[in-house]
């Protein structure tokens, strides 16, 4: 069994392009390093560069990283509407949570 220090965080993540628009699905371990990242385009060869993809619109916390991997994987084997879905069911405006995040 393995143990996490209580400090570390793992999270599922949503960006969008904005309201019913193009999503992408990722898992990190810093979400507001990463948010950063796809809102400023830090990579402008990536998917989210490409298709403005910039505005955090959903996030589940895990304490270990298997599980949130697992989650990841679960979410981008969805359909786009349950994508949607899942984001109406907790972030109904599409607001974008980054201006939320304590950082």
């Amino acid at each position: 069994m393995k143990y996490y220090h209580d400090s570390y965080k793992y999270y599922v993540y949503i960006m969008a392009s904005g309201k019913n628009g193009t999503l992408y699905t990722g898992v990190t371990n810093d979400i507001a390093r990463r948010a950063f990242e796809h809102k400023t385009h830090l990579n402008p060869d990536s998917f989210t560069a490409r298709y403005n993809v910039n505005k955090l619109v959903y996030m589940e916390v895990f304490e270990s990283p298997e599980y949130a991997i697992m989650r990841e994987k679960q979410i981008k084997s969805w359909t786009r509407k349950k994508k949607i879905d899942l984001i109406k069911s907790v972030n109904p405006n599409w607001v974008d949570m980054f201006d939320y995040l304590n950082c």
